[in-house]
C-alpha cells in the first residue's frame, strides 16, 4: 500500500511541478494596447462590402429569374423518394408538396408534423423554401425531416420555381432588387 500511495504522490508532484515549469518557462503579460493600430478607411470597408455582395452570388430573386422549371424537375428526383406532387395526391414519408410555395406550413392535413415545424408556424415564402433547401435541420432545428439539404443555390432556385409550378395559380415571382449607390460606387471604385 505504500509503494501504491508513493506512486500516485510522486506522479501527482511530476503533473504539477510540469504544469508550474510551463508557466514560468512560458509568462505572458497582456498589453495594455495594440502595438501596431489599425486605420480603416471607409473606401476599403466600401469595397469590402461590395467584395461580399460578390461572394455570395446572385440574390434568389435573380436566380429565380434565370433558371429554368424543367431544370427543377430533374432536381425533384431526389425528392420523390419521400414525396409526391400531384394535385390531391397522398402523403409519402413527406407531405404532399402540391401547392407548396406560399401555403402555411405543417398544413398538409392527414400528415404528421414535427412539433418544431408546427411551431415554426407562417407560410413557405421563396426565401423560407430556398433556406429550408439548403439545411433543414438549420432552419427547423428538430425536424423529422433527414435530408441533408441542397448546397448548390442554382439547384434550390431551380427546386423551388419547379414547385412554384406545381400550383393551379402560381405566387407571384420576387422583384429583383437593385444594389445600392454605395455598393456600385465601391466596385466603380476597384475597377478604375
Amino acid at each position: 500500500m505504500n509503494k501504491i500511495a508513493l506512486a500516485v504522490l510522486l506522479t501527482l508532484l511530476v503533473v504539477i511541478g510540469i504544469n508550474n515549469l510551463g508557466d514560468i518557462i512560458f509568462h505572458e503579460e497582456t498589453l495594455e494596447a495594440n502595438a501596431y493600430p489599425i486605420e480603416v478607411e471607409m473606401a476599403a470597408a466600401d469595397a469590402g462590402a461590395a467584395a461580399e455582395v460578390e461572394e455570395k452570388g446572385p440574390t434568389l430573386a435573380a436566380l429565380l429569374q434565370d433558371v429554368s422549371a424543367e431544370d427543377g424537375e430533374k432536381v425533384f428526383k431526389k425528392c420523390k423518394a419521400c414525396h409526391t406532387a400531384d394535385e390531391g395526391g397522398k402523403n409519402g414519408t413527406g407531405p404532399n408538396l402540391w401547392n407548396i410555395v406560399g401555403r402555411e406550413k405543417a398544413s398538409v392535413a392527414g400528415f404528421g408534423y414535427s412539433d418544431a415545424l408546427v411551431a415554426k408556424g407562417g407560410a413557405w415564402t421563396y426565401e423560407d423554401l430556398d433556406h429550408f433547401l439548403t439545411k433543414p435541420k438549420d432552419f427547423v432545428p428538430g425536424t423529422k425531416m433527414a435530408f441533408a439539404g441542397l448546397k448548390k443555390a442554382e439547384d434550390r432556385a431551380e427546386l423551388i420555381l419547379y414547385l412554384r409550378s406545381l400550383s393551379a395559380s402560381p405566387m407571384g415571382l420576387p422583384a429583383v432588387e437593385e444594389v445600392t449607390e454605395a455598393v456600385e460606387a465601391a466596385v466603380e471604385g476597384e475597377v478604375q
